[in-house]
C-alpha cells in the first residue's frame, strides 16, 4: 500500500513534497520517482503555458525534472514551498527556452539579410574607376612634357628606369630626378597623402 503524498503543507499520513525533495537532495531515487510522479503534470503545464509548443514543453519539462534531481540540495524550505521552488524553476526554463529560440530566429534573420545585398554595386565601382582615370588624365597633363613621358613609359608601359632612361635618350639620373618630380606633383594633383 503506497503512502499518501501532499502537496500542501500540511501532510496527514505521510510524506510530504518538501519531505521528499530533502529525501531527493540525500539521493534517494525513490523519493525522486514520487517527486516526478506529483510534480510533472504541473510543471508540463507551466511550461507549456509560456511555451505553446507541445513538443518543446515535454523537452524542457524533462530538463526541470533532471534540475530538481541536480539541484535538490540548494532547495531551501525557509524560502517558499517545494512546489513553488520547483514550479519556479519550470518557468524560469522555458523563459530561457523562448529567449534562445528568440535569439536563433533573430540571427537566423540577419543571415539571411545578409546573403541578400550584393557585395559590391558594379555600377559605383564602374563609375567610380572612370572618375579616377579622368582624374590621372587631368593631373598627367599638369605635368611636364619630360615628367609625363617618363611617368607614362615606367608606369603604364612597365619599362624600367634604364630602358626609360635609352627610350628618352637621357641620362639615367635625369629620369630618375624626372619621375620623382613628377610622381610628387601627381600626387599632390590626386589629393594621395604620404
Amino acid at each position: 500500500m503506497k503512502e499518501a503524498v501532499h502537496i500542501d503543507r500540511n501532510p496527514s499520513a505521510g510524506p510530504d513534497l518538501q519531505e521528499l525533495v530533502g529525501q531527493v537532495a540525500l539521493g534517494d531515487q525513490d523519493a525522486f520517482a514520487r517527486v516526478y510522479d506529483i510534480v510533472a503534470g504541473p510543471v508540463l503545464g507551466v511550461v507549456r503555458a509560456v511555451l505553446r509548443d507541445h513538443a518543446q514543453s515535454e523537452e524542457v519539462t524533462q530538463e526541470v525534472l533532471v534540475e530538481v534531481w541536480r539541484t535538490a540540495p540548494r532547495y531551501r524550505p525557509d524560502r517558499g514551498t517545494a512546489v513553488n521552488w520547483i514550479l519556479t524553476l519550470a518557468h524560469r526554463r522555458a523563459v530561457d527556452r523562448v529567449r534562445s529560440v528568440d535569439a536563433a530566429m533573430a540571427r537566423d534573420h540577419k543571415a539571411a539579410l545578409l546573403d541578400k545585398v550584393p557585395e559590391y554595386d558594379e555600377v559605383a565601382e564602374h563609375v567610380e574607376a572612370r572618375l579616377e582615370r579622368e582624374q590621372v588624365r587631368r593631373c598627367l597633363r599638369t605635368l611636364t612634357e619630360l615628367q609625363r613621358q617618363s611617368v607614362t613609359l615606367a608606369y603604364y608601359r612597365g619599362l624600367t628606369y634604364r630602358e626609360v632612361a635609352e627610350a628618352l635618350a637621357l641620362p639615367l639620373g635625369t629620369v630618375k630626378t624626372r619621375l620623382r618630380d613628377g610622381l610628387i606633383r601627381l600626387r599632390d594633383c590626386l589629393g594621395v597623402t604620404a
